[in-house]
């Protein structure tokens, strides 16, 4: 058995049985990663005599790949980015402590769109990562390494961010199960931020089941983060034992349907994922989400904005590139940034900045936050009216390499992900099947409210069980 293949719950079970150790997943994920990592791409780097050193000290623990974005002490965090290479990690972020006490470890940093801005892992920096299912495609972005080592079995599963739907595109595309938890739900201690009011930590996996054990050891109260609430967490493995769609009131958001340019194969593969759960005992229910025709432009205001914000500590002086052709204190600053930063990083940040400069942050800013607040309403009267939504992950299967250059193209990927996000809520990408012609995965996406994580695992759980 190659090791590298099965995933969290049967690696912790054979572990229990004494049938293998961690020092024997993370020699075969080793091996994996040097099969396979040429071609896919999936990793940035991977610290083999930390894995193991970590694997040995902990026999009964499980190794977890970790986006390049979460700080592991002692390890690269670049961000794939050229400005933070060679900076190396003083200390743990808190969901790698979690893990760490929870019967998790990290062993590899995964490829990204830099900064996290993208949706194909396009603009890393530092590397390609392709499609495990056709290498001509991409995987999806911002968490696109972390989905491609998943789906190619070059790990047992991984961490991703999500901020507009870097969890749940990449987990389309790559065949494998993402989660977005709740905003506030995981902290983001020791995440590099992107938008500091949207970014959050969740697991990609190769089952529900796996996402919800992972996602149990991620999530809680930090006091170094202010936005988690002092609130218990469930125990979502065991929610999963009453996983049924009988009786669930699944709404279906028109909004999310009647869209130009959704791909037919994506469109039938959907409706057939409706029909199982409706066939396995949920209620259909058509509800508005009417504000979501504006979930773009707010999203594209905001993030921009927030990572303007964000990004302004990458400048050449405390840490990362520093320009060697530099000569004064503004050249340090102008061109340690210009060499560092990407084509899309610059673009968003100058975005940012615009739409924060004086005149402007009432026009675009403040008015973009109260649509936001319209939005987040939206979601609440729906699950007034459901226990939950279903709707397409991405308009498309994984495109080839170059597809999509034009930036307004490229942002349309996230045009079913971001309106949860900018609510707050949880999501899923479950995988519902493959396109006839081409054989590329596509996922489903199920959402719910504010911290109903359990319910979101149950009704996921639920639909992967009929599914199979």
């Amino acid at each position: 058995m190659n090791l590298a293949e099965i995933g969290i719950k049967a690696a912790r079970d054979g572990i229990a049985k004494g049938d293998f150790t961690a020092v024997d997943i993370v020699k075969d994920v080793i091996s994996a990663y040097k099969a396979k990592n040429a071609e896919i791409g999936a990793y940035l780097s991977f610290d083999e005599e930390a894995a193991l050193r970590l694997a040995a000290e902990n026999p009964k623990s499980i190794p977890v790949a970790v986006k390049d974005l979460i700080n592991v002490e002692g390890q690269p965090c670049t961000c794939a980015s050229k400005i933070l290479e060679g900076y190396l990690s003083p200390y743990d972020a808190t969901v790698i402590k979690n893990m760490k006490a929870n019967g998790f470890f990290p062993a590899g940093r995964t490829n990204m769109d830099e900064f996290a801005m993208g949706s194909s892992t396009e603009n890393s920096g530092l590397g390609v990562t392709r499609n495990p299912y056709d290498t001509g495609r991409v995987p999806g972005g911002s968490s696109g390494g972390s989905a491609a080592a998943v789906g190619a079995n070059m790990c047992i599963a991984a961490l991703g961010t999500d901020t507009g739907g870097s969890i749940r595109q990449p987990a389309s595309f790559c065949n494998c199960v993402g989660v977005k938890p709740s905003y506030g739900r995981v902290s983001r201690f020791g995440v590099t931020a992107f938008a500091s009011s949207l970014d959050q930590v969740g697991p990609m996996a190769k089952s529900v089941e796996d996402a919800a054990i992972l996602l149990k050891a991620l999530a809680g109260r930090d006091e170094m983060d202010g936005t988690t609430p002092d609130m218990p967490v469930p125990d979502y493995e065991a929610a999963l034992t009453t996983a049924s769609m009988k009786g669930v009131r699944l709404g279906i958001a028109k909004e999310y349907f009647d869209v130009a340019g959704m791909d037919d194969e994506v469109k039938r593969l959907v409706d057939a994922a409706i029909s199982k759960c409706e066939q396995a005992g949920a209620e259909l229910v058509e509800v508005s989400l009417p504000h979501t025709e504006y979930a773009m432009a707010v999203y594209y205001i905001i993030a921009p904005a927030e990572a303007s914000a964000n990004l302004a500590r990458f400048d050449g002086v405390r840490y990362g590139h520093r320009s060697k052709r530099a000569d004064d204190v503004m050249s340090i600053y102008t061109k340690s940034r210009a060499e560092g930063f990407g084509a899309e990083v610059k673009r968003r940040i100058i975005m940012g900045t615009y739409v924060l400069s004086s005149g402007y942050y009432d026009a675009y800013y403040a008015r973009a936050q109260k649509v936001r607040t319209l939005i987040r309403r939206d979601f609440e009267e729906a699950f007034g009216k459901v226990d939950a939504l279903i709707a397409p992950c991405a308009p498309t299967p994984a495109f080839e390499f170059g597809a999509n250059q034009d930036p307004l193209t490229m942002y349309l990927n996230d045009l079913f992900t971001i309106p949860s996000a900018l609510a707050g809520v949880c999501a899923s990408s479950v995988p519902a099947g493959f396109t006839e012609n081409t054989r590329l995965p596509v996922g489903v996406q199920f959402i719910c409210g504010g911290f109903e994580e359990e319910k979101l695992l149950r009704i996921s759980k639920a639909y992967e069980d009929c599914n199979h």
